[in-house]
């Protein structure tokens, strides 16, 4: 038992180290008093357990923003894990969010699959393009957001996960 637990600690720390973010403010240099300001506001906010939603056109660096905030939080020893909504297919995207249990559906693995939510737990999920999500997915991601809970695909139990969403999209929500 000593043996599973010392890999499983090894795993939990590797997959750790992997899931780290690239960019800090360092990486943001600039002498423009706006950006300043942003840099400020970044300290701020990464203080906080709060969601965070990013709004900008594309190019302008919301990843670079949520990287930071990450890096900056309590949870900077803890899986940074991005995941950009435009580019998985609506269809899988559940499955990689809440993952799936044994049999869920077909082709899904017989082992099921853990979601990133649970992987990221105590640390913080980027989601990219949040505004490509169907409002089907909108609707249980509000769910995991109010509740903290993930429920896996084809199971009937929730579970609790502590983790930080920090959004962005380049599409106006209203």
């Amino acid at each position: 038992i000593n043996n599973i637990e010392e890999e499983l600690t090894l795993y939990k720390k590797s997959f750790t180290d992997i899931h780290q973010p690239r960019f800090s403010m360092d990486d943001i240099i600039t002498v423009n008093p706006e950006m300043m300001q942003l840099k400020q506001m970044i300290q701020r906010v990464s203080k906080t357990n709060s969601g965070v939603l990013l709004l900008g056109e594309s190019g302008t660096g919301k990843e670079l923003i949520a990287h930071s905030i990450h890096r900056a939080s309590k949870r900077s020893q803890k899986p940074f894990i991005s995941i950009n909504c435009g580019a998985i297919p609506p269809e899988l995207l559940e499955s990689e969010l809440f993952g799936y249990e044994s049999g869920a559906f077909t082709g899904a693995s017989r082992k099921g699959k853990i979601g990133l939510f649970k992987a990221a737990d105590q640390g913080t999920v980027f989601l990219d393009e949040i505004g490509e999500l169907s409002v089907n997915l909108q609707v249980k991601l509000l769910r995991f957001l109010q509740e903290k809970e993930i429920k896996k695909i084809g199971s009937n139990n929730t579970e609790k996960v502590d983790v930080r969403i920090v959004a962005a999209t380049n599409r106006n929500l209203i």
